[in-house]
């Protein structure tokens, strides 16, 4: 397994289990030693075509267990539906970010 970043979208419907998920795969990164950075696309797809990126380390760890329960979409979702570019310049960013790790939470 390869060493790199991972970014962690959301979209769709904002629920509890979208937060616990995202909860789930942060607590699940940070003892992964291929993991190097974790990222969070603000609003999905659509802050990471616009490069709205967070870094989750950065967080502070109180923040997660406040969150898991929490009925929203912590990160922001959306339901932008990629365009004719849009999977090239996903592409682009995710190697311009060294993002060898793409989770997607929600529909």
């Amino acid at each position: 397994m390869n060493s790199g970043n991972l970014i962690i979208g959301q979209s769709g419907g904002a629920t509890a289990v979208i937060n616990a998920s995202l909860v789930g795969a942060i607590e699940a990164a940070l003892k992964d030693t291929h993991i190097n950075g974790i990222y969070g696309m603000r609003y999905g797809v659509e802050g990471l075509l616009k490069e709205n990126i967070i870094d989750l380390r950065q967080q502070p760890a109180d923040l997660w267990p406040r969150i898991r329960n929490t009925p929203s979409a912590a990160l922001g979702s959306c339901r932008y539906k990629l365009q004719e570019d849009d999977p090239e310049r996903v592409i682009a960013l995710l190697r311009k970010h060294d993002i060898h790790y793409l989770l997607y939470i929600g529909g």
